[in-house]
């Protein structure tokens, strides 16, 4: 029984024509077709890539194509969701995907896969702007509740400053109003930016510069940068000094976990933080369609942030350095987010990808 969908022109057009991407392999797990949705999905045609095997062009892993030999050898069908193939070029895909055995002589496997990646970001964007809307309403509240006492506190510390004449016992109560006054600092930097965005004409790429001649200052040197622009990007209306505060805080972060790295190793690759931007055009963020966004991403090759930490990152307080205060990242999506652009994080050992969206049509 041989394939009629790879060998009879009538049903090769309906699977050319389809939207899913499909798969078919030989016995041996060499590619005998795949459609045009296959070809944009894996970035390769089908004609450089007729007579390869599977992993060839699909890195899976051991477990998964063990799992395909023994689909082709006893002809049962399964359906993996969610699993993770990385292509040739290095790109990640998130699929699920289902395998049928659809001839027994030759054995031939039709392999229908679903790209995930799409409902994943839109899924994780969701939990990231409720996440934005519900530390938002707590800090208000929480600062509702503690402005109320410390101005209380810090008024009767100054009357009674006034009262007393021992220079001594005026110490204390400046104590007492100083430390009011950080509280109140601290409050209001967990709040995030409360002044309205001075909208300007702005470069993504001269606040990237100011960014990194800013940490070059700051490493003395020792931190290498590296530089991949797209030139193509176009001014946008923004907040350039605003700009700058978020991405400092993120660069910052970042210089700091590519140093961790470096202690206590040695012939390792030297600190290094990679700027890289891209246009999107017709690119969703949250519920929002954008005809083009600015992509920027701040790459560091540190340690990485620990899977249990790194969905929380973006809330106030929560730090992974004892030396933290927690609030860099909270402002800077905050900042962002006035810009109506996401800051999203990717993390592994050696590699943390800060991604940041930015439309680049007018912020109302």
């Amino acid at each position: 029984m041989a394939l009629p969908t790879a060998t009879t022109h009538g049903y090769k057009s309906i699977l050319d024509s389809l939207t899913t991407a499909i798969l078919v392999l030989e016995g041996n797990l060499r590619i005998r077709y795949f459609n045009p949705a296959a070809e944009s999905l894996f970035e390769t045609s089908m004609t450089r890539s007729q007579g390869q095997l599977f992993d060839d062009i699909l890195i899976d892993s051991e477990d998964a194509l063990k799992t395909l030999h023994a689909a082709a050898e006893n002809g049962q069908s399964y359906t993996r969701r969610e699993a993770e193939f990385v292509l040739a070029s290095g790109s990640r895909l998130t699929v699920d995907y289902s395998v049928t055995p659809v001839s027994l002589d030759p054995v031939e496997l039709l392999i229908e896969i679903q790209p995930r990646d799409r409902l994943l970001r839109i899924s994780r964007e969701e939990d990231i702007i409720s996440q934005q809307e519900t530390t938002r309403i707590l800090v208000r509240g929480m600062a509702h509740e503690i402005k109320n006492p410390l101005g209380g506190i810090r008024g009767a510390a100054q009357l009674l400053d006034r009262e007393l004449n021992d220079e001594d016992q005026r110490e204390y109560t400046r104590v007492i109003i100083d430390e009011a006054d950080r509280l109140r600092s601290l409050v209001d930097r967990m709040l995030g930016p409360n002044k309205a965005l001075k909208l300007a004409e702005t470069n993504v790429h001269e606040v990237l510069e100011r960014v990194g001649t800013l940490l070059e200052a700051e490493s003395k040197g020792r931190l290498l940068f590296r530089r991949d622009y797209d030139p193509s990007i176009p001014e946008f209306s923004g907040d350039k000094e605003q700009l700058i505060q978020a991405f400092l805080n993120i660069a910052r972060n970042a210089m700091e976990a590519a140093f961790e790295n470096q202690t206590g190793h040695r012939n390792e690759a030297p600190p290094t933080i990679t700027f890289r931007t891209r246009a999107l055009r017709q690119f969703t963020i949250g519920n929002r369609r954008h005809r083009l966004v600015c992509r920027v991403d701040v790459i560091d090759n540190g340690p990485g942030i620990p899977p249990d930490l790194l969905q929380n990152i973006f809330y106030p307080m929560i730090s992974g350095r004892a030396s933290g205060t927690g609030l860099g990242l909270s402002i800077t999506q905050s900042i962002i987010g006035q810009h109506r652009g996401l800051v999203e994080c990717e993390s592994e050992p050696g590699r943390t990808d800060f991604i940041i969206f930015l439309p680049l049509e007018e912020t109302p």
